[in-house]
């Protein structure tokens, strides 16, 4: 028997279905209650979908889950899936340790270290706080007058891990491409007033301030999502007069848009992380992808329109899959986590 928390978000729903489809057994349990390990008792393992946007899961998840995979408990994300997951300081330091090709990035935690940086860097750089989804907090710093503006409030009254102004733009834009209902709009006018709950748990980012190489001239970005020895890809087009593509809403799908090498690269890097899941963000330099961000989790709708996906053979393979699928048969079987692809 296997374990699902209780949620009709993230992958939770496909995760029911698959096991009802496959007659798994399994159960639903709460990880936000107190008698969690007794409700695992005689589950195999637990999977659990967690968001940085979810104020609870902020709190608990990562506690929870490493505390249980401490104990030896199979839990879906695991520490080496997990421990990066919405913390771009840690990835920063995780992709150069492993000499792993992506857009150089500076982070600093003294305020005049990073302003004497200001007058020997060239611009423009990106600005990224440590948390955030879909490049809401994300942005193009173009002189060295802004960064140092942006290096002040990070040493002093800090940054809100929910950018207003600019969660209420992309909500608008999604609205008139059709891809959003007017709700959301009406959602966004009022977290202008008052914030979602998850940015008063997480606080204020504040201390540390952190900048990523600029690379002019994408117009688009990929992103590779590997699940154990299979991968899939989306290429999403950057915002009308901007820079960012996560987020932007407009996706292509079609397999001649995608170099096989993207995919070992994918591949090669998840051979090195040993990640159950892992979602690569590319940007390309003089043909060469970077890596600009990595993650394990991802919104299911906007990956349902892919037309195939690749083993780890570089094989492709049309028509419809089930990563989520994947997910339950990689931790019920452990031969299916081989990283000798």
């Amino acid at each position: 028997m296997i374990a699902i928390h209780n949620s009709p978000e993230g992958f939770h729903p496909r995760w029911i279905a698959y096991c009802k489809k496959k007659g798994i057994e399994f159960k639903l349990v709460d990880c936000y209650s107190s008698d969690l390990i007794e409700q695992l008792q005689g589950s195999k393992c637990l999977f659990w979908h967690h968001s940085q946007n979810n104020p609870k899961a902020l709190i608990a998840a990562k506690p929870i889950l490493f505390a249980l995979e401490h104990a030896g408990i199979k839990v879906f994300p695991d520490f080496k899936t997990n421990w990066h997951f919405d913390d771009k300081i840690g990835q920063k330091y995780l992709l150069e340790a492993f000499n792993i090709p992506h857009a150089k990035t500076w982070v600093f935690y003294d305020k005049d270290q990073a302003l004497q940086w200001t007058k020997t860097t060239t611009f423009p750089k990106v600005f990224k706080l440590r948390r955030g989804a879909g490049s809401a907090n994300v942005r193009l710093v173009k002189t060295a007058a802004q960064a140092r503006h942006v290096i002040r409030k990070a040493f002093k009254s800090g940054f809100s891990p929910y950018n207003r102004w600019g969660n209420l733009s992309d909500d608008i834009r999604l609205w008139q491409m059709g891809k959003a209902n007017f709700n959301r709009v009406l959602n966004g006018f009022y977290h202008l007033l008052f914030a979602p709950n998850f940015a008063s748990v997480a606080g204020k980012e504040k201390g540390c301030v952190l900048f990523q190489e600029f690379i002019p001239g994408n117009t688009f970005d990929i992103r590779v999502v590997v699940v154990a020895n299979k991968a899939f890809a989306i290429k999403r087009l950057v915002r009308d007069n901007d820079f960012r593509a996560s987020g932007s809403g407009t996706i292509l799908y079609e397999k001649e848009l995608f170099n096989d090498s993207w995919i070992a690269l994918a591949f090669d890097i998840n051979r090195k992380i040993q990640a159950q899941v892992l979602a690569l963000d590319y940007v390309f330099l003089d043909g060469k992808p970077l890596v600009v961000e990595i993650s394990y989790g991802f919104a299911p709708g906007g990956y349902d329109p892919c037309t195939g996906y690749w083993d780890k053979n570089l094989q492709w393979h049309e028509g419809p899959f089930d990563p989520y699928g994947w997910m339950i048969e990689l931790m019920l079987n452990e031969n299916a986590r081989n990283f000798d692809y």
